[in-house]
């Protein structure tokens, strides 16, 4: 029995995958990039966006997908950064990754820790409310299980741990 695909959109396909125990649905994804973008005072730097699939507002790290000119994940990121922010990075470094939802899709979101000059270069991306918050404020909404979207709190407790490594980066307060 092969695989069968039933949808083409714009970013996503979705296959049926016959398997023994019935089909399985399948969303094949482009993956995507964010980054955790922390200022020289140790501020971090989140977008507040409208998101249609839940229809609320959610607070999250700067990230987009990977799009569709083969770009890889360090440069997305640090294209989302100033995208999303209007800040550009100073240092930019990888930070570790994840599958989304393993169970029916094959998005992998890359993870980046970037450092900013203090002030913007340009404006947010029209629709984004730019916050900025201090580090180790939003680490303890993360571990308080406060922080809903997975890509932003994973970042800032991979990043939490990194930058308590001997030589681990920038200064957060």
């Amino acid at each position: 029995m092969s695989v069968r695909e039933v949808y083409v959109g714009r970013l996503i396909r979705v296959e049926v995958h016959p398997l023994p125990s019935g089909d399985h649905d399948v969303v094949r994804h482009p993956g995507a990039a964010g980054v955790l973008p922390i200022t020289p005072t140790g501020d971090v730097l989140l977008v507040r966006q409208f998101r249609p699939a839940i229809g609320q507002h959610l607070v999250e790290i700067p990230a987009g997908l990977l799009d569709q000119r083969e770009e890889d994940a360090l440069s997305c990121a640090a294209r989302e950064l100033r995208e999303e922010t209007g800040y550009r990075h100073r240092t930019i470094e990888f930070l570790g990754g994840y599958y989304s939802s393993a169970g029916f899709t094959d998005e992998y979101v890359h993870l980046f820790l970037a450092t900013t000059e203090e002030r913007p270069e340009g404006e947010p991306e029209e629709g984004i409310e730019l916050l900025r918050r201090p580090f180790a404020e939003m680490v303890a909404a993360a571990r308080a299980g406060r922080v809903r979207d997975v890509k932003t709190a994973l970042a800032l407790l991979l990043a939490e741990g990194r930058l308590r490594a001997p030589g681990g980066g920038p200064a957060v307060r």
